[in-house]
């Protein structure tokens, strides 16, 4: 008998839904998908009514991989003025079975059932039984873990991306000094996100003085700033470009090797969000290696963990279509 599942990937910018077929424990097969503008809508629950407006079949179960804290059965998104229920949206979906799930939660499940041709090899490490980690760069920083119960990996959430900063070295102290001018806290997030690499290049710039070659002010005024840095510093074409892409990818791997120790996820750390496909040649050549094996004693030990790059966007999605057929069932 085929059922039908709706799943999500909720964030900041978009809002990625999906309806799946699904039969026994064979393959999932697209039904039908589509994104939306989340800024543009009051709530998740209207962007689903959206969704369904003209295909509203029986719906078995329902996941959301959402970017915020969930709390029970609710979730208040960090990026979006959205406080999201389970109990609304069973009722929008007319399904008894709804899950909120954080997206990284989502995202860790989803990585368990994607295809070798999805993940790049980072470092092959040693291959173990035992937990894994899963941290994303993006509009945040998402990071969570899968817990390996002694049968199977089970998702776990965390708002590790909020811990505070720790800098390292003079330069990591003087771009806190810089950020704590104009927050009142500085995390992990303010320096590894889309907007982080913008603050990273504008304490270069500002604080430093460093120069920008010349066109990148003026795309900086009408592009994404965070996308222009990128771009620029993979390219080459901007030295101070490149310099924030050098620092932003060191403090990336050490903030994965922090997470990797504090889970002791020996078992393989993946790495998603769009930014470090944006910039993967740069994740590959070594320097993201030399910084998440930095960690003194434990240097042998990291130099053991299997490293992968998520190279598939809907991961997320998929990891919440997974639990929704598992409520289904």
């Amino acid at each position: 008998m085929t059922e039908i599942v709706l799943a999500g990937d909720i964030g900041g910018t978009k809002t990625n839904l999906a309806l799946y077929e699904i039969a026994g424990d064979g393959p999932m097969t697209t039904r039908r998908e589509a994104s939306f503008p989340s800024q543009e809508y009051d709530s998740l629950e209207d962007v689903v009514r959206a969704f369904l407006q003209d295909d509203r079949p029986t719906i078995a179960a329902a996941a959301f991989g959402i970017a915020g804290p969930v709390d029970g059965e609710t979730v208040t998104t960090t990026n979006l003025p959205w406080r999201v229920e389970a109990r609304t949206l069973r009722e929008v979906i007319d399904t008894p079975h709804v899950r909120l799930m954080n997206d990284l939660e989502a995202t860790a499940f989803g990585a368990l059932f994607l295809p070798g041709d999805q993940l790049q090899t980072v470092n092959a490490g040693r291959e173990r039984s035992t937990h894994r980690a899963v941290i994303a760069a993006g509009t945040g920083l998402g990071q969570g873990f899968l817990f390996w119960d002694g049968r199977q990996h089970v998702p776990v959430a965390t708002e590790g991306g909020h811990v505070d900063f720790a800098p390292r070295t003079q330069i990591e102290f003087d771009l806190l000094t810089f950020l704590q001018q104009e927050l009142d806290r500085v995390s992990y997030e303010r320096v590894l996100s889309g907007p982080g690499l913008f603050n990273i290049f504008r304490f270069l710039t500002e604080k430093q003085g460093r120069p920008v070659a010349p066109g990148i002010r003026e795309r900086l005024a009408t592009e994404d700033p965070s996308a222009v840095v990128g771009e620029a510093g993979i390219t080459g074409h901007c030295d101070t470009c490149v310099a924030a892409v050098d620092l932003f990818i060191d403090l990336y791997g050490t903030q994965a090797s922090n997470l990797v120790l504090t889970t002791m996820a020996l078992g393989g750390l993946y790495i998603g969000g769009g930014i470090v496909t944006k910039m993967l040649p740069r994740f590959i050549d070594g320097t993201f290696m030399r910084s998440f094996t930095a960690k003194g004693r434990y240097a042998e030990m990291m130099r053991a963990v299997p490293v992968w790059i998520i190279l598939d966007p809907k991961t997320a999605r998929l990891g919440a279509a997974e639990a929704a057929r598992a409520l289904a069932a």
